[in-house]
């Protein structure tokens, strides 16, 4: 089977890797070509485009930091949409809002392609062991065409029905995800404030009911200042965004989120948007050395 990749950053660039040694082909493209390096050195080939890599495989995945560069890898000269048709489906694995899968989709099907969005859930370790969980919607047959693929890339693959579903499920994935990050920093900080040994916090909140692989995985690296980056904040931040413009079209109050997208935003304010988005400890860590 072929596959084409569009986007090799962190997630993609070890999801591309996954497929390789899984006995794919793979045909990748990035905006830094030079990005592609690494993954040509272990098998796969370079398309100069989007447009091009289209043109070459039957099912073309993409995963991109945002909305703005989703909409562009598809509408821009060379894009997705100069090459896609009957036959060939694109599948995008971005984390966008509603209206950005809804706005792709209904252009592909224009020109006869078909569609699937299908965000993950999962940072770049689950990506690396495809171990990501997939949320997809909209086309249930490129859905199945693609399994193949999503056993390889995910633990977990779902299908959520009409176009919009996946997104609207990532989102709110990561907002839970996001404000849980920022209580997770103030218990750790009020911990230390007030005579406790965080580390001896990590152990009991590991035994409890709200033990969870966050915790465990991320609370020992941000006691020791260690935020390379699995998610890097500054997308966190960016779906903190489209979650609460979620939260508004649907007329519900989300005060912990907005709360949350704060922290984040004021992290980035402090210059941490590319460390991983465990690095808002630092907003909580500033107020305590500043009191």
């Amino acid at each position: 089977m072929e596959v084409g990749f569009l986007g090799l950053g962190i997630m993609g660039k070890a999801m591309s890797m996954n497929l390789l040694k899984n006995g794919f082909k793979v045909t990748v493209w990035n905006r830094t070509l030079s990005k592609c390096d690494e993954v040509v050195a272990h098998g796969a080939s370079v398309g100069e485009t989007p447009a091009e890599v289209v043109k070459k495989c039957n099912i073309t995945i993409a995963i991109l930091s945002d909305p703005a560069a989703a909409l562009s890898v598809v509408f821009d000269k060379g894009g997705v949409l100069d090459q896609i048709c009957s036959g060939k489906g694109y599948i995008d694995m971005s984390t966008v809002d509603p209206e950005t899968s809804c706005k792709i989709s209904e252009a592909i099907a224009l020109k006869g392609g078909h569609f699937l969005e299908a965000p993950v859930s999962g940072s770049k370790q689950p990506a690396e062991t495809g171990q990501l969980v997939i949320l997809a919607a909209r086309e249930k047959a490129l859905y199945e065409e693609a399994v193949p693929a999503f056993d390889v890339l995910g633990k977990k693959y779902f299908f959520l029905g009409p176009v919009g579903n996946g997104a609207k499920m990532k989102l709110v994935v990561n907002m839970i995800m996001g404000s849980v990050m920022n209580a997770f920093s103030e218990g750790l900080t009020l911990a230390e404030r007030s005579g406790l040994n965080p580390h001896s916090l990590l152990d009991v909140l590991d035994l409890g009911g709200i033990a969870n692989p966050m915790f465990k995985g991320k609370g020992p690296e941000m006691l020791k200042d260690n935020y390379s980056p699995a998610f890097p904040l500054k997308h966190q931040q960016k779906d903190m965004r489209l979650a609460l413009a979620l939260g508004d079209q649907n007329a519900v109050s989300m005060p912990v989120a907005a709360a949350a997208n704060e922290a984040f935003k004021k992290a980035r304010s402090m210059g941490l948007g590319d460390l991983d988005f465990s690095a808002v400890f630092e907003t909580v860590k500033l107020l305590k050395h500043s009191s």
